[in-house]
């Protein structure tokens, strides 16, 4: 029994000894692995990375550009034409007629005022009495042709003094009356009503918005604005 147990004891110190020396491999966890570096295939050429490094992007993928995405043809949303007195109205519509634009044209009228005539005339005197009293002074002056307006107009109570086709004749009125001692006189178109259009142009390509501007250099009078 004790030659077995002092067996038994050498048989252990034996198997320390061996795992002390290495001679059955190591069974501690090698976090550096310095065996297994050394056996990598050029190890000297290895490079450790910082953590910016490793997560930098590639060197061609940086320098590649982002694919360039290609821009929407310009489009016009509205666009107005005008304002056209009747006739020149009708050429323009025969002209954009080849634009071929259906239901994305369409026509409006528009308020219009032409001048028909220039008056020469003293500023409302703001009642009877006051245009009474400058008309008392214009007979002292000489003057003799004039007339109180009391219409309801924004010149009720103001005094014409003449009413001309066109604004030399009216021009000419007033320097005659100035000599006469009449300073507070002036010169005022007259307008009278009159009907106009304008036409309007949804959703243009560049190409059909050009052909239209072409088209509208043959009225010069004309305005080509966007929509309101």
């Amino acid at each position: 029994m004790l030659k077995f147990v002092f067996w038994l004891l050498a048989g252990v110190n034996l198997l320390v000894l061996a795992i002390g020396q290495g001679y059955l491999g190591s069974f501690r966890t090698e976090t550096r692995e310095p065996a297994r570096l050394n056996n990598q295939l050029q190890a000297n050429k290895l490079t450790l990375l910082t953590q910016e490094q490793a997560t930098a992007p590639a060197a061609d993928e940086a320098a590649t550009p982002a694919a360039a995405v290609p821009a929407a043809p310009p489009s016009y949303a509205c666009t107005e034409v005008g304002n056209f007195l009747l006739a020149d109205g009708r050429r323009f519509e025969a002209q954009v007629a080849a634009l071929e634009l259906g239901d994305r044209q369409s026509r409006r009228n528009l308020a219009g005022q032409d001048i028909s005539s220039y008056m020469v005339y003293i500023p409302p005197q703001g009642s009877k009495e006051g245009a009474d009293r400058k008309a008392g002074e214009l007979k002292q002056l000489g003057v003799t042709n004039y007339f109180i307006m009391n219409e309801s107009s924004p010149l009720r109570w103001g005094i014409s003094l003449g009413v001309f086709k066109s604004e030399t004749s009216a021009q000419s009125q007033l320097a005659s009356l100035n000599k006469q001692g009449v300073h507070s006189a002036r010169v005022a178109p007259r307008y009278s009503a009159s009907k106009q259009m304008a036409y309007q142009f949804r959703d243009l390509d560049a190409a059909t918005r050009a052909r239209l501007e072409k088209i509208k250099t043959q009225f010069p009078e004309q305005e080509l604005r966007s929509c309101k």
